[in-house]
């Protein structure tokens, strides 16, 4: 690309961005048949031709364990700086689609109040960009808008994760959008091009957990300085698995990302308490969290457990547990298990303590 073309694009920059951004990624998706988002709510979702006669954006078809209607799910990665992606490239529409959308948006843009100056500079470097193989920055430029193309590959555009509260990092995904051939990876320079490995952080983000059911002994009143038995059903220890896939024409990925229980945590709810380990973190030994309480073992050390030192005064403590999952992944081009931060779910459940009673004659 010449200097007079880079000085061009950059003189019109800030209006390109408006233009694009409001009007050329925004419509297309939605006349494409839905939000312009990753939660998979289409009536095609398998990105082929929708009632309208236009390919769907490709969302992120999600199975198995996950919240409903695309929410996050109840895990919580115990490293508190990981996160899923906020947003990510992903094949969008064919060519002669994709020309139907693309070349209606700029005219649209082309005829809307106040797009003059740089602004309508901007719009007519972008038709430009896909009607006359002009390039832009680090993209070739597309004759025709690659019809000629049409059924070989696909042009990819950003897509938002909902569930990113962060404005600026769920609109991140902003070039203009690109050609993919079938079979063939993106460009390098778009690193947030989605991947099986962000696909496995998606479905991380949208698992749904079993809730963690303590039980104790005694169930709800202890008493001062004798153990409160706690452990878990062994069908809390079934494996959780959650999917998340892209297909469409020429690109199909998915990732199975696996969850198993590793340890439970107790926090008593007062520090006139003592944990049982001392850490109050119970592993998992021989397939099981915790013992069973039996009659005859009042006075004896369970294996996980609390020993209140006060009363709770007429009132409760809440008991926190929190279980420990294990977190892993699976998918395309993967020959093993990948590992994911550990995950927990929380419960709380309230217990009474009571000062033993003694009668003296």
């Amino acid at each position: 690309m010449n200097t007079a073309r880079r000085t061009s694009l950059s003189i019109g920059s800030v209006a390109l961005t408006l233009a694009f951004g409001t009007v050329i990624l925004a419509a297309p998706v939605h006349a494409a048949g839905g939000p312009r988002d990753g939660t998979g709510a289409s009536s095609n979702p398998q990105g082929g031709k929708d009632d309208t006669g236009i390919y769907a954006a490709a969302r992120v078809q999600y199975s198995g364990a996950v919240a409903k209607s695309g929410g996050t799910g109840n895990v919580t990665s115990a490293d508190v700086n990981w996160t899923p992606p906020s947003c990510w490239y992903a094949p969008y529409l064919g060519a002669k689609d994709f020309k139907k959308e693309m070349s209606k948006n700029i005219e649209d843009a082309k005829n809307a109040p106040g797009m003059t100056g740089h602004a309508g500079a901007a719009i007519g470097e972008m038709e430009r960009h896909y009607e006359d193989d002009y390039g832009w920055t680090d993209t070739p430029g597309y004759k025709d808008y690659n019809v000629d193309k049409d059924g070989e590959g696909m042009f990819w555009a950003g897509v938002e994760n909902p569930n990113e509260p962060d404005y600026l990092k769920r609109t991140a995904c902003s070039d203009l959008p690109f050609w993919v051939e079938n079979g063939e990876p993106p460009p390098p320079q778009y690193e947030q091009a989605i991947t099986p490995e962000m696909l496995a952080a998606l479905a991380y983000q949208h698992m749904e957990l079993p809730g963690t059911k303590v039980t104790l002994a005694p169930e709800a009143i202890a008493k001062v300085n004798l153990p409160t038995w706690a452990w878990l059903d062994e069908a809390a220890f079934d494996e959780v698995q959650a999917t998340a896939a892209i297909n469409v024409p020429g690109f199909n990925i998915q990732a199975t990302t696996t969850a198993t229980p590793k340890s439970l945590t107790l926090a008593p709810g007062t520090e006139d308490a003592t944990t049982i380990p001392a850490d109050g973190e119970c592993p998992i030994v021989d397939g099981r969290i915790g013992e069973p309480y039996a009659k005859g073992k009042a006075k004896e050390t369970p294996p996980c457990g609390i020993v209140y030192r006060r009363s709770s005064g007429g009132e409760t403590f809440p008991i926190k547990a929190a279980l420990t999952w294990e977190i892993s992944w699976t998918g395309t081009g993967q020959a093993g298990a990948v590992g994911l931060p550990d995950g927990t779910i929380e419960a709380v459940q309230n217990i009474t303590v009571e000062e033993i009673q003694s009668v003296n004659r």
